[in-house]
């Protein structure tokens, strides 16, 4: 198939649509649904983030997607109790593989942001990662297949209309790529470098030079996000899986906040009053995600005055108080954070610090890199001059 036409653009009056190939056939096969154009840029933009994860590391690897960013890109990683029940696939009754285990960190690390995501699966999707899909609301996935068991489990979802995109893993696309804005043609190299490269980490000039070998892997993980992320954009990771991603930020101090904003969020729904709310039965799980999002905010009386409680709750919560929050946030440590661009000011690691940053990787050549290296020093933070900026427009 050469070419694909689509029901519209993004939005309904920008007709006509399609996808198509200049020179040979797509890479990809619809097997249901019919994905629209919103839908296909996020599917090829996270495969391309999957795709490189897996030849980073080897490992299996996932990203939700939401309007040409990731809200959540990981690996898969075992979970561990924890996660299992924050991430709500404790019940799931079957044991989690690799891949359904990086989707579950993928969806789950910013479950706000990921509603109605688009997903991508560097590998086979399996049963178990289809059982997943389908109890979430998501407009589609992209893999390089799929077993008959969960092609089967897909076609039922949203009445059969669900999105599967099946994509050849050894596509290659030409290394110059054009686009056209108002009209007028835009050409350029791909973007083919290589972040799973050792010189990444040469030029570490704070006082602190120990990264562990998961914090070099926590920080390509932030990286490739990054080179897939729509800029500015900063990308907390921890353990595998990004935490916070602040995506699109004119201002770079705006985006370390935003994604540290996540990532204490993230955190927070490991607290022990979180992870014990008295849910009612049978509440949806969308209304359950903005709940506990309402409730670890300075917002909680939203949820917790009396009316509003007894919607949510078979009881009323005690309030998480800001003291119990910052006292359990200051618990957060061994994080890595990666930005696509140079830190032009010291504030970024301010902000970094306050949600247990610990391991550092961004462009340098900043005229005030010395101010950022003494902040880092003055926490012992190590980070690493990579001299690569990651901007994706």
């Amino acid at each position: 198939m050469k070419e694909l036409a689509l029901k519209y653009g993004c939005n309904p009056n920008q007709k006509p649509s399609r996808i198509y190939m200049e020179e040979g056939e797509l890479p990809i096969e619809v097997l249901n649904g019919r994905p629209g154009y919103i839908n296909f840029l996020d599917a090829l933009n996270s495969w391309q983030l999957v795709k490189e994860l897996k030849q980073a590391t080897g490992l299996a690897a996932a990203a939700s997607f939401k309007h040409v960013s990731p809200a959540g890109a990981a690996l898969g990683l075992p979970l561990s109790d924890t996660l299992r029940k924050i991430y709500f696939v404790d019940d799931l009754g079957i044991e989690l593989s690799p891949i359904a285990s990086a989707y579950a960190r993928a969806r789950g690390a910013d479950r706000m942001s990921s509603y109605g995501d688009f997903v991508a699966l560097s590998e086979t999707c399996d049963e178990a990662t289809a059982l997943l899909l389908k109890r979430e609301v998501s407009d589609g996935v992209i893999a390089p297949d799929y077993t008959e068991k969960a092609l089967e489990i897909l076609r039922e979802k949203r009445k059969g209309t669900y999105n599967v995109i099946k994509i050849d893993p050894t596509y290659t696309p030409a290394p110059v790529e054009r686009k056209q804005v108002f009209g007028i043609t835009f050409e350029q190299g791909r973007n083919e470098i290589r972040l799973d490269d050792p010189s990444l980490f040469e030029n570490i000039p704070t006082q602190n030079k120990t990264f562990t070998a998961e914090a070099r892997r926590d920080l390509i993980v932030a990286l490739i996000t990054l080179k897939y992320t729509q800029s500015n954009s900063v990308c907390y990771v921890k353990d595998g899986q990004a935490i916070g991603i602040g995506a699109g930020q004119q201002s770079r101090i705006h985006c370390t906040r935003l994604a540290g904003q996540k990532a204490d969020i993230w955190w927070l729904r490991q607290h022990p009053k979180v992870m014990g709310l008295p849910f009612v039965d049978g509440i949806r799980r969308a209304d359950r995600d903005n709940t506990i999002d309402i409730y670890i905010s300075d917002d909680h009386d939203d949820v917790l005055r009396d009316g509003e409680w007894q919607k949510f709750f078979k009881e009323q919560p005690a309030v998480l108080t800001r003291e119990e929050k910052k006292e359990w946030i200051a618990q957060n440590t061994n994080v890595a954070l990666g930005s696509d661009a140079f830190f032009p000011f010291g504030d970024n690691v301010e902000r970094a610090h306050k949600s247990g940053v610990q391991y550092i990787a961004q462009a340098g050549g900043s005229v005030r890199d010395d101010h950022v290296i003494m902040t880092c020093d003055k926490y012992g933070i190590a980070m690493t001059f990579t001299g690569v900026r990651l901007f994706h427009h």
